[in-house]
């Protein structure tokens, strides 16, 4: 212990040992020292010494550490000690915040020290292995110096170490498990070691993002306030930028885990807005760029559109548009909300339309449009605003041809608003074409140029716009007066580059006369445009000014290429005759190729953001690129060209024209029947599965009307068994519990039977008359038997009669009498009934009120039961009728199956005979492109422009299904 006080500082005696004696004796200790207290001791001693001895203690105990955590893996201690020191072996940052800023030398010997020290202990790869075992360890003093090493091998060494996590089974994995810890100190830690192992390898981005690393990233940058959090919430965003940056996989996963959602409480913004503190303003900046992450022009079109309409339909856009319009919002967090909001509208109609009727919160309201270009033609405002509001206005109008039409509207003269009251964006586009200020024509050429770009309509509309240039004199043509400011060049006082003015209005002409002839007319009705260009790119001029005479060339190459041959002094054989005299074919070819191999066109065409260090760099659109590369060969190819050639050349167009046109029609028509046929399959599956909707609704109610009746013979039975019950309660009234309305019946009975044994009586006498009658008939009938023999026979048979007839009489009697004598027997039982309950009643008030109390109660169930009765007979009415209709509509839908299949039978034959008309078409075109390309001219193949085709339709096919 003596020695290790020495080491500490305590008071020794003799001379003090160099710290390279002293680090290999602590080695030494470490290695042969069977006590673990003196091992322990001995490497904190180490790690006391790794940062003043930072090499000696690397290069003599490094092997020695890493034996300490293979063997020592019981004592926590002296693991942390180990990785502590290992940690200050291999890291950089503890030197390099102890450097000056000028010591840039020492600064580089110390970043190629850590990377040696690190190539050192990876080079066993069971070294990391065993660091990620050491990582799982749940003892903070061996957990968080193990976190701190790993993330410092990955700065040093991040692919290889990459490499070796990413073939380490489960490597991934524990690691994820830091976001899980409950100390903050180690979680924080781990988003720090996360951020160094996703950096540029996507099979490890897309293994941290199925862990569900966006669940609880999110999760922690809403515990730390959102964009009013900390360094940690910034420290997450910068992990979930690696992870979604360039990752089309990751993106998907999301998107479709609903994450986007989740995003849009960042932007909730309050009415004051000052004051703002440094990290809020970084973490809605890297907020910002996140969200252009998922939206970014580069990424596959498919997945940016699906993007877009989920962050319009959660409100994001309508949070990020409120931002926009919010007052005291840093300028550079202004800036970068301009530029996300024009990647979530680029190319999205439905964003698009949704940014177009936002309005600004000023008296009156104004479109957010017309304020935004109020910005952008604004000299005062900051270049970087500036060029953010160009990229909007850009975006807003890409491939937005409802857009592009409302923007040129506001100048046409039947729209301009006469009380001047208000600005519209197309008076704001001209006033900053026309300005003073070189980087206001500039935008305001660009963001006419997008207004007008692949709409051949609008370009012929913009024809008819005219402006008032001063008092007294008629008003001129806007092309007309675009050439004029292009013509006077060098005589007007512009602040700024005088050569940007010029190169934003050609590339306004260019893209105004590009693919439309009547522009190019136009353009050449002017005597005095033709020999400007034509001087313009004969002369010998500056560096500066070949930009210039490059966009002159191609001016004029778009006059030649596009030209319909209207004016006879114009024609294209005379502009090519003018050019080999004036200028020289290869020279008007050397000064077009001017455009394309200047530095800045190759800048612009990199992407579409406008990305310039400075106004004086920003010279060319991204689009205008697009068209250069187009036109550039075409025109080159035109000038070579000879009068004949281009008649052959005019003729084979007009005849692929007509062609095409065929061609478009036939597909036209088996789009609309294509269209057709699935509306109609629609159909009929819409009313099939109606008619399933109704057979299980008559089903289910068939078996309701089936439970209400069994509920109800099931309470009939139950009031039965009632009224037996409550009848028992007294002797006289067993009939059924007689009630004081059924005595009177009875009575009223008993008068009927009265009346019926009087009549029976009357009947009787009657019969005892006649019978009275045949019996003296008949005694007179014995004493004529004598006299009158001839008549005896005839006697005889009527005196048979009479005796049948009074059997039949007397057999009545009998049974009249036993029927008179039952009646009586009932009439004594009546009136014994009817005196019993008049007895009953006069003396059993009491048992009369509760037994009509319980026939109360029995009637009210009654009544209830019947209307129950009755109403499930109106269902089961309802219920047959809504039955037969559907009957009805099964027939009808089987009827327009039938249809539909001689329909489809039918457009069947008539693709067909479309298809073989398509081929006849085809051989001739493929004749005629043979032709042509004998003769010379390009001609593009039908696979490009059908692949073109098909994309498109794709795309179109894509958003109707998101939608």
């Amino acid at each position: 212990m003596s020695f290790l006080w020495g080491v500490m500082g305590g008071p020794s005696a003799g001379p003090q040992p160099s710290g390279a004696e002293t680090i290999q004796k602590l080695c030494d200790r470490v290695a042969s020292s069977t006590l673990l207290d003196d091992r322990r001791d001995a490497v904190r001693a180490l790690k006391s010494l790794s940062k003043k001895y930072r090499l000696e203690v690397g290069t003599q105990a490094m092997e020695h550490l890493i034996h300490v955590l293979q063997t020592d893996r019981s004592d926590s201690e002296i693991i942390g000690y180990a990785l502590d020191t290992l940690y200050n072996v291999i890291s950089n940052d503890l030197e390099e915040e102890e450097q000056d800023d000028s010591e840039e030398e020492n600064l580089t010997k110390v970043d190629d020290l850590g990377s040696q020290f690190t190539e050192i202990f990876i080079k066993q790869h069971e070294n990391v292995t065993l660091l990620l075992t050491l990582v799982e360890e749940f003892d903070f003093h061996v957990r968080w110096p193990g976190v701190k090493l790993l993330t410092s091998l990955l700065k040093q060494q991040g692919p290889q170490v990459q490499q070796i996590i990413l073939v380490s089974p489960m490597g991934v994995s524990r690691l994820m498990d830091l976001l899980a810890d409950s100390r903050e100190v180690i979680r924080n830690d781990g988003v720090l070691l996360l951020q160094q192992l996703t950096k540029s390898n996507a099979a490890i981005q897309k293994i941290v993002a199925f862990e569900n690393a966006f669940e609880r990233l999110l999760d922690i940058i809403t515990e730390e306030g959102n964009s009013d959090g900390g360094i940690v919430v910034e420290d997450c965003l910068l992990l979930l930028q690696n992870l979604l940056k360039n990752n089309n996989s990751n993106q998907n996963f999301f998107k479709e885990g609903s994450y986007i959602q989740r995003m849009k409480p960042w932007f909730e913004v309050g009415d004051d807005n000052c004051g703002w503190s440094a990290q809020k303003v970084t973490n809605l900046h890297l907020m910002l760029q996140l969200v252009r992450v998922l939206v970014s022009p580069t990424n596959p079109p498919g997945a940016t559109s699906s993007c877009q309409k989920a962050m319009f339909h959660c409100g994001l856009l309508q949070q990020l548009c409120t931002i926009l319009m919010a007052t005291g919002v840093p300028a550079d967090i202004l800036t970068e909300t301009i530029n996300t909001v024009s990647e979530v509208i680029r190319g999205c109609q439905m964003n698009q339309d949704y940014f177009a009727s936002v309005n600004a919160p000023s008296n009156p309201p104004r479109p957010a449009i017309v304020v935004l270009l109020m910005s952008m033609v604004n000299e005062r405002q900051p270049f970087v605003l500036r060029c953010a509001v160009l990229y909007c206005f850009q975006c807003f109008l890409y491939k937005n041809q409802k857009g592009q039409g409302e923007i040129v509207s506001t100048l046409l003269p039947s729209t301009i608003d006469a009380t001047g009251n208000s600005v519209s964006a197309g008076q704001l586009l001209c006033g900053g074409l026309f300005s003073t200020d070189s980087l206001s024509n500039w935008c305001a050429a660009v963001a006419l140029a997008h207004a007008l770009q692949e709409n051949a309509t609008l370009k012929e509309q913009l024809l008819r716009v005219q402006l008032a240039t001063s008092i007294g004199n008629p008003p001129v043509s806007l092309l007309q007066q675009c050439t004029n400011i292009l013509s006077q060049g060098d005589k007007i006082d512009r602040r700024g580059s005088k050569v940007q003015t010029r190169v934003g209005l050609l590339m306004l002409l260019c893209t105004w006369l590009s693919n439309c002839s009547i522009a190019v007319t136009h353009f050449l009705h002017n005597p005095a445009n033709i020999p400007f260009l034509t001087g313009q790119i004969a002369e010998n001029l500056g560096e500066e000014e070949q930009l210039v005479q490059g966009l002159c060339a191609l001016l004029l190459g778009i006059s030649i290429y596009y030209n319909d041959n209207s004016l006879e002094n114009y024609r294209k054989e005379k502009l090519k005759q003018l050019i080999e005299k004036r200028i020289g074919r290869e020279n008007f070819i050397e000064k077009l190729g001017f455009i394309s191999k200047h530095e800045l066109y190759s800048r612009a065409a990199q992407k579409p953001q406008p990305g310039f260090s400075s106004p004086e760099h920003m010279m060319f659109d991204h689009e205008f690129t697009k068209l250069v590369k187009e036109l550039e060969g075409v025109i080159s190819k035109a000038i070579y060209k000879s009068s004949e050639e281009d008649k052959k050349e005019e003729e084979v167009k007009k005849t692929l024209e007509q062609h095409d046109n065929i061609v478009t029609q036939y597909k036209k028509v088996i789009r609309e029947q294509d269209q057709e046929l699935e509306e109609l399959k629609q159909r009929v599956t819409t009313l099939m599965s109606q008619n399933e909707q109704l057979q299980a609704t008559v089903t289910q109610q068939v078996s309701q009307i089936q439970q209400h009746k069994d509920q109800y013979n099931l309470l009939k039975v139950q009031l039965g068994k009632d009224t037996q019950h409550h009848s028992s309660h007294g002797d006289t009234f067993q009939m059924n519990g007689i009630q004081t309305e059924e005595v009177s019946k009875l009575k009223e009975e008993l008068e009927e039977w009265k009346n019926k044994h009087e009549l029976l009586q009357g009947q009787i006498r009657e019969k005892d008359f006649l019978i009275e009658k045949l019996k003296s008939s008949q005694l007179e009938i014995g004493t004529t038997e004598l006299s009158s023999q001839n008549s005896r026979s005839g006697g005889l048979e009527h005196n048979n009669e009479l005796q049948k007839e009074l059997e039949m009489l007397r057999s009545q009697l009998q049974l009249q009498s036993a029927e008179i004598s039952q009646l009586l027997i009932e009439n004594q039982k009546l009136q014994v009934m009817n005196t019993t309950a008049d007895t009953v009643l006069g003396d059993s008030g009491a048992i009369v009120a509760k037994n009509s109390e319980l026939e109360g109660q029995l009637e009210q169930q009654i009544k209830e039961l019947k209307s129950e009765v009755k109403a499930l007979s109106e269902e089961k009415e309802s219920l047959k009728q809504h039955l037969d209709s559907s009957s009805s509509t099964v027939a009808i839908l089987q009827d327009e199956k039938i249809k539909l299949q001689q329909e489809v039978a039918e457009s069947k034959k008539e693709q067909d005979d479309l298809l073989v008309l398509l081929a006849d078409q085809d051989q001739k075109l493929s004749a005629l492109k043979i032709k042509l390309k004998d003769l010379g001219v390009p001609v593009e193949d039908e696979d490009d422009i059908e692949s073109g085709d098909q994309g498109d339709e794709d795309e179109d096919v894509e958003e109707e299904e998101q939608d």
